[in-house]
């Protein structure tokens, strides 16, 4: 019999044994140059906060790490890194209200992380860890956005931006969430302010049609879909009355323009200071201008909100279907950064068009009648913005409206065109605590990138790094930094002080993961295409149209510059579910976030792992109670009493064999799609007809500590290496994955269902091959069923094989 294996340490002091095992013996560092069969296993990129680790990171780490040691057990070469997206505003502010240095900070937060990730049981390959705030890495940034300026999808310009007041800093469209900063949850404004922008809408269409077979989470390609908002539609012109200017609008629904009786700008466009001798009510509208500049998105475009607008007076545009003059407005609820900024307005077939003509007693003309011509369209109630026939609408009435998009473009000059809601990525941040953008501005030859030679553009310690809020990054202050030279002319020139959007950080990681000691590349080819895209990805579905919309932008481009040969960067990607606590969403104002330093010393990884995994499928949330900790804590002490109990010189149990190969495949099956929480129920089953046995054998064991390996790695190699005894073996991780035999899934009998005029009076198991002559017979001895068969009339007999019986009487 074996000995014993209750262990009287903490299971940290464990764990920590092993855990140096594992390292000495390197069995999560694969060779990356020579793998056989490499797989990539990666986790988003974690943004170490200042506060250390919380819970729901755990529970996606460890998800991962789950799937990665099934891997490993299946024959692979599992490459599972590990780094930290350290640059940024969360960072930062962090550093700002503890009054530190963000420079300084960054190395007690990197040694607090780790001292965390290491304790969490995951097969991390540590030799190839990396931060982006290290200058090896980060000059590999920089030369990224130099290849992007040089290739013509890196430019700077003038724009209305969206501008952050509480973190005095610009935001890219997708950092913007229902308007609002998505850091810090502050209004966002607009701003006028001279910008970096990389052309992510030059792949707009590319990565909308890549959605259509790449194997990700659909609810994060729906998101990207939207994000990227195709729309096919026309452009047309609209000649202003007395002025050189015409107004262009972008419309989906050019069938309707016979319908628009009035036009709006957005009170940012370009027209209002070009028509400013016509406008006759001018300070009006510069008034109404400079407060919409105040509002954020969100306030502009709610649909429920009152509408406000200005009349132009004294300008008047024609509509070019029937030459009628009509009113130019500016009001806010057009966006100078969506379509043309312009639109025109159709209040019978648009709702926002609709309650503007209300509030300002404006024309409202139906041009487009469901029902044409069985009966007249009644008077509006609403805006009907459905498909139907044209009215109204000179020769072109009774022509289905979508077959009068194309002619009627056609009659008033204008173009079919394609245009897309996504808009380019606006990348330079006013900030400290990130990469300096590698550019210099030179008088006389304008803006020049840094010499590749002289990468990194190194961040300088300043001791005042606050922003100023000023619509410049505290780098601007400090002289040593930008004055230098021109790399062409020599003459006087100025350095980028702007830094890079920490997301380009984040876009690119998996790259260099792979080859993290190259001074002269930013990667080797040959590893990257043996290792790459990635396998395996699980990260957050907030980062739907950020991280994950921007890592696909830099791998296309990296395709097209020719360093690699691919454009989507990972195979697969599953969204993982969100931990709560006690029902509500974990968040530090309600001071419910979840330490798991306590919860791992008191418990050990195993528990805590186990627990996680068992809330849920990894794609789904679950509500994180202390309660729940004690049952899988019960589970692993009776793995533990079993394996003290059972005979290793007995044969595998015949009784047993069907569980243990439903287990396999039932493992198995759950492990490749992340229902972690039905494996581990069938662990729980196997483990309770393993108790009921008189019979378990070593082989049973065996099996079993193989399937509970990826959920606690620890436990599962102490009693792999006790199984063992003096023998030396590889660790159970490195061990082959079972494999099931489908010849014990069959079940030999099944549950007969006996009916008596579709009434259910009695049950009994059958022979799965049994016919329905036997099952009649058997059915006439059945004690149950003779008081209401017996001297009735037989009228018909419904026989379902491997279901049920009725006898209709």
């Amino acid at each position: 019999m074996c000995r014993g294996v209750l262990n009287s340490m903490k299971p940290s002091q464990s764990e920590k044994r092993i855990r140096s095992q594992w390292d000495k013996k390197k069995i999560y560092e694969p060779d990356i140059a020579k793998a056989k069969r490499p797989f990539y296993n990666l986790m988003m990129f974690p943004y170490p906060s200042a506060e250390g680790l919380h819970i729901g990171g755990v529970r996606t780490f460890t998800g991962i790490d789950m799937y990665g040691r099934f891997k490993r057990m299946q024959g692979y070469d599992v490459f599972e890194p590990i780094g930290l997206d350290g640059f940024g505003i969360h960072s930062e502010n962090y550093a700002m209200k503890i009054k530190a240095h963000p420079m300084r900070l960054a190395g007690k937060t990197e040694k607090r992380f780790y001292e965390q990730l290491a304790v969490i049981g995951n097969g991390f390959a540590w030799n190839e860890r990396l931060e982006t705030y290290d200058p090896d890495y980060y000059k590999w940034t920089q030369w990224i956005f130099i290849q992007l300026y040089k290739n013509g999808l890196a430019y700077r310009k003038k724009a209305l931006v969206n501008w952050c007041p509480s973190c005095l800093t610009v935001l890219s469209d997708e950092q913007v969430v229902s308007g609002e900063c998505e850091r810090c949850g502050t209004a966002v404004v607009k701003k006028d302010l001279e910008q970096w922008f990389f052309r992510i809408t030059k792949y707009a269409e590319r990565m909308l049609r890549n959605l259509d077979t790449i194997d990700w989470s659909e609810n994060i390609k729906m998101a990207q879909r939207n994000w990227i908002g195709k729309s096919d539609g026309a452009e047309i012109d609209f000649k202003i009355l007395g002025a050189k200017e015409r107004i262009r609008v972008f419309t989906t629904r050019p069938d309707t323009l016979f319908g628009a009786t009035y036009m709006v700008l957005a009170p940012e466009h370009p027209l209002v200071s070009a028509l400013e001798e016509k406008i006759e009510n001018r300070a009006e509208v510069s008034r109404y201008v400079r407060d919409a500049k105040k509002k954020s998105e969100m306030e502009r475009t709610r649909e429920e909100k009152e509408k406000t607008g200005v009349l132009l007076r004294g300008v008047k545009a024609l509509n070019p279907a029937n030459g009628e003059g009509i009113p130019v407005f500016i009001a806010d609820y057009v966006l100078a950064g969506y379509g043309t900024g312009a639109i025109m307005a159709v209040p019978a077939h648009d709702k926002r068009d609709f309650q503007f003509a209300n509030q300002f007693k404006l024309p409202i003309r139906m041009v487009v009648c469901p029902h044409y011509p069985e009966k007249t369209c009644p008077v509006l109630d609403t805006a009907y913005e459905g498909q139907g026939h044209l009215v109204d609408s000179g020769k072109f009435n009774g022509m289905k409206s979508e077959d009068a998009k194309k002619e009627i473009t056609g009659f008033v000059g204008g173009t079919l065109k394609t245009t897309y809601r996504l808009r380019d990525w606006l990348i330079s941040r006013q900030r400290y605590w990130g990469p300096p953008i590698p550019m210099i501005h030179c008088e006389r030859c304008g803006i020049v990138p840094v010499p590749e030679k002289d990468l990194p553009v190194k961040l300088p310690f300043i001791k005042d790094f606050q922003p100023k809020g000023k619509g410049e990054s505290p780098l601007a202050s400090l002289k040593s930094f930008y004055q230098v030279k021109c790399p062409q002319c020599k003459g006087k020139a100025r350095r980028e002080t702007d830094v890079s959007d920490t997301f380009l950080d984040s876009a690119w990681y998996f790259f260099r993961y792979l080859d993290i000691k190259n001074k002269k590349n930013i990667f080797d080819a040959t590893r990257v295409k043996k290792w790459l895209p990635v396998d395996m990805y699980i990260g957050g579905a907030e980062h739907s149209v950020l991280h994950l919309l921007y890592t696909r932008f830099i791998t296309m481009v990296l395709k097209d510059i020719g360093l690699i040969s691919f454009e989507e960067p990972f195979k697969k990607f599953r969204a993982h579910g969100l931990i709560t606590k006690d029902g509500a969403k974990m968040s530090k104002s309600k001071g419910n976030v979840v330490s798991p330093d306590a919860y791992f010393s008191k418990y050990g990884a195993d528990v805590m792992r186990m627990y996680l995994a068992f809330l849920a499928p990894l794609s789904e949330g679950g509500d994180f109670r202390d309660a729940g900790i004690s049952g899988i804590t019960r589970f692993l002490l009776r793995v533990r009493k079993l394996f003290k109990t059972f005979d290793k010189n007995k044969k595998s149990s015949p009784n047993l064999q069907k569980v243990v190969h439903r287990s396999i495949k039932k493992v198995t099956e759950d492990l490749e799609s992340l229902r972690y929480n039905t494996a581990i129920s069938q662990l729980m089953i196997f483990l309770s007809e393993m108790e009921k046995s008189e019979e378990v054998a070593k082989d049973n064991i065996i099996i079993f500590l193989k399937l509970l390996a990826p959920f606690a790695p620890f436990a599962a190699e102490e009693l792999w290496q006790k199984l063992n005894g003096k023998k030396i073996v590889p660790s159970i991780h490195t061990s082959e994955w079972p494999t099931y035999d489908p010849r014990y899934l069959e079940d030999s009998t099944y549950v007969l269902v006996i009916q008596v005029n579709g009434k259910i009076r009695d049950q009994v198991d059958v022979p799965m091959v049994i016919s329905q002559k036997d099952v009649e017979a058997l059915v006439e001895t059945r004690e149950k069923i003779k008081p209401w068969i017996f001297g009735k009339k037989i009228k018909k007999i419904i026989f379902v094989p491997k279901k049920l019986i009725n006898i209709v009487v």
